[in-house]
């Protein structure tokens, strides 16, 4: 196949180099938005007096015949292509003759490929965002569901104070607030075209680069033609941002495989969302957690690879950001996968309230609460602290809880304790008193919910 860059070779090249050079089996799926920026570039061409104007409605119409025929499967995308923006140029020029050969005017595959990409991460982003919202709204009605239900909050995994599941649900929300954040942020930075800096150095041909930025939805220009087609932090700080969302999914997925095993107990996790033993017939196994969990590294992965792709590439565009797609679209599609599987996860998962309570009926998570109720009482916090360090001691040397404990018991270690200190270290107790804001008695959890509610309902703007 003739190569549209020959010139300075005669474009004859190795069949395995061809196919090492190829692109596009990835950026393939750029079509839509290749088109789209061409129509674009056609119609700006026209306005500045470049092409003529009935020639920018044939580029245009031709342009809207090929992503019509691409769409019904009428036209297929040729594998033996070297990447999309030379089949779609190679295809309008079939249909148009010389005509199609004017659409490159004024502009790269440089600055059209680094276009191509942040139309087709801007229409990622947004859909990882709406996923992002799907997940947090399943936590928050989960977290309401079970605002009340007191399971043992664990430090080091180790239990060590009653908190309630609407509370420790939430804790993901707060997470995935943030990566809400951070994928707008890097969004938003993106949202700038780059087409109009051609190869590097700009065109020589009077163009308007911010009518074709803004008939493409773009809030303005690279303002450096180099920058403008040397640049992929975006693509850097999407896959980094798509990491942090995995790490958070990640940590949650842990908890639901720890979670729904017999020795926790604590969630049943929906048959949608396991699988069983080919051997075990008793067997309910996480792997959609386990998954989740899995894939964490790949994300990790497509970030580093990016990063050690650009580190040492001289300005300006070189042959190696060729890897950038293959590494921000697999972050970008893996990412998607995990926040709606980890939805479905989360919306059909059922809480199993008396294995919770029973689990923080153990460990003396209410001994902070038996050290304030001693500081209520007069004693300074560390001799409450010590005193209760002590009770537990007997506690565990005579097999009892400091519920069970009695109050001649008690007195042997501080004569300031009463009746009253049964219902201070009451469970319920424990978890009412925590008023302080973003604790996790049950009013302070459900204005997290409300709060967090809130700031979706706004378009996530804190």
């Amino acid at each position: 196949m003739a190569k549209l860059w020959a010139g300075r070779t005669d474009g004859s090249t190795d069949k395995a180099a061809d196919e090492f050079n190829s692109s596009i089996g990835i950026d393939g799926r750029m079509f839509r938005q290749d088109i789209k920026g061409s129509m674009a570039h056609a119609a700006m061409l026209g306005r500045a007096g470049i092409i003529a104007p009935d020639e920018t409605d044939k580029i245009i119409d031709g342009l809207a015949e090929i992503l019509d025929d691409i769409e019904s499967g009428r036209l297929l995308i040729d594998p033996a292509a070297e990447d999309i923006h030379m089949f779609v140029e190679e295809e309008l020029t079939k249909r148009l003759g010389e005509l199609g050969k004017k659409l490159h005017t004024a502009r790269s595959r440089n600055d059209q490929v680094a276009l191509d990409t942040r139309l087709f991460l801007r229409e990622r982003s947004a859909e990882i965002s709406a996923a992002i919202n799907e997940l947090i709204l399943a936590l928050c009605d989960r977290a309401e569901e079970y605002s009340d239900v007191i399971l043992p909050g664990y430090t080091h995994m180790q239990r060590a104070q009653p908190v309630t599941f609407g509370h420790h649900l939430m804790a993901y929300a707060m997470m995935l607030l943030r990566d809400a954040g951070r994928i707008s942020d890097a969004a938003g930075r993106m949202n700038v075209s780059p087409i109009g800096s051609c190869a590097l150095a700009g065109t020589t041909y009077a163009t308007d680069r911010r009518f074709e930025a803004q008939s493409l939805g773009f809030e303005g220009v690279c303002m450096n033609s180099i920058d403008g087609v040397s640049d992929r932090d975006f693509c850097v700080e999407i896959a980094s941002a798509a990491a942090i969302i995995m790490m958070h999914l990640s940590r949650l997925s842990e908890e639901l495989v720890l979670w729904s095993s017999w020795e926790f107990g604590f969630v049943t996790l929906s048959d949608a969302y396991t699988t069983g033993s080919s051997i075990m017939p008793q067997k309910k196994n996480p792997d959609m957690a386990e998954l989740v969990r899995g894939k964490t590294g790949r994300v990790y992965g497509d970030l580093i690879t990016l990063l050690t792709m650009l580190k040492g590439l001289p300005l300006a565009y070189n042959k190696d950001m060729q890897e950038d797609k293959e590494h921000i679209f697999d972050a970008c599609d893996t990412v998607l996968a995990c926040l709606n599987i980890t939805a479905g996860m989360i919306r059909t998962m059922r809480a199993r309230p008396d294995k919770m309570r029973a689990a923080a009926s153990e460990g003396f998570i209410n001994a902070t609460d038996l050290a304030d109720y001693l500081v209520g009482k007069g004693l300074a916090f560390r001799d409450a602290y010590k005193i209760s360090g002590k009770v537990v001691a007997r506690c565990i040397e005579a097999g009892k809880t400091l519920e069970t404990l009695s109050l001649a018991e008690y007195n042997e270690f501080c004569p300031l304790i009463g009746e009253d200190v049964y219902g201070a270290i009451a469970l319920e107790t424990c978890v009412d008193r925590r008023i302080s804001e973003g604790g996790t008695s049950v009013p302070s959890v459900l204005k997290q919910i409300e709060a967090v509610r809130a700031i979706l309902s706004k378009g996530g703007e804190r």
